[in-house]
């Protein structure tokens, strides 16, 4: 019951303060990588809804048709839910296996990644995206994105949350070294709270977001991904 607790809603990997330190890391990093890589990764299924939105009732105003609540709730079920899988999985090893050095690993990875977007905004470059589940994933949205209406954004936000990116990956794999479902859950849920920021200015303000703030924020961005990967990297050489 123990092992099950503890891989299920235990915090006893990190223990409390590390998982709250993973998901405030991942909060900050979804901020700053909101405003570079995903505004201009997801911005264009963002603008196409915003713009759906207000041709089917032209009395919208933009500031409604541009915080698409009901995406962003869909793309944040997706991350958790792929967080607490990380970190169920994760757990049932480190628990379970006694395999405790995966959790040092884990962190590394992620911080590893993290440090890798940092020099990506220096290098004004943004990391080659799979482009086979990249496509696989933008064909299964198609259908929603030609009329993203109603719960059709929901489900467009679980669909596009498995869009690959090196951000993406770094989140998880610091979520999976929560060590729990409940912590990856929790981890994952900080990262998805701070991409929104930056999405929600491109549905309000569209191209306008980009051509003004984008510059500013890549300058911001790679010091705040620097400090996510000190940080994990502590936390790396703590859970050796």
């Amino acid at each position: 019951m123990d092992l099950i607790a503890n891989c299920l809603h235990g915090l006893t990997a990190l223990g409390v303060d590390g998982t709250i330190a993973v998901a405030a890391a991942l909060f900050v990093a979804g901020l700053a990588g909101g405003a570079t890589h995903c505004a201009g990764m997801c911005g264009p299924f963002v603008v196409a809804q915003v713009t759906a939105g207000l041709a089917a009732r032209p009395t919208l105003t933009r500031l409604t048709a541009g915080a698409l609540g009901p995406y962003h709730l869909g793309r944040g079920v997706t991350y958790v839910g792929l967080g607490a899988a990380a970190g169920l999985v994760s757990g049932t090893l480190v628990h379970g296996a006694g395999f405790r050095p995966l959790l040092a690993v884990l962190l590394a990875f992620g911080a590893a990644l993290m440090l890798a977007q940092a020099v990506a905004q220096v290098a004004t470059l943004l990391p080659a995206v799979p482009a086979g589940l990249a496509d696989r994933v933008a064909r299964a949205a198609a259908p929603l994105l030609a009329d993203p209406r109603g719960g059709r954004r929901f489900l467009l936000g679980l669909v596009l949350g498995f869009l690959p990116c090196g951000l993406l990956y770094g989140a998880i794999a610091a979520a999976a070294a929560t060590g729990s479902a409940l912590g990856g859950a929790l981890a994952m849920a900080g990262f998805a709270l701070g991409t929104v920021p930056a999405l929600v200015g491109v549905g309000l303000a569209g191209a306008f977001f980009g051509r003004r703030f984008l510059p500013a924020a890549r300058v911001i961005a790679a010091p705040l991904l620097v400090m996510n990967a000190a940080l994990l990297g502590i936390l790396a050489f703590r859970a050796a």
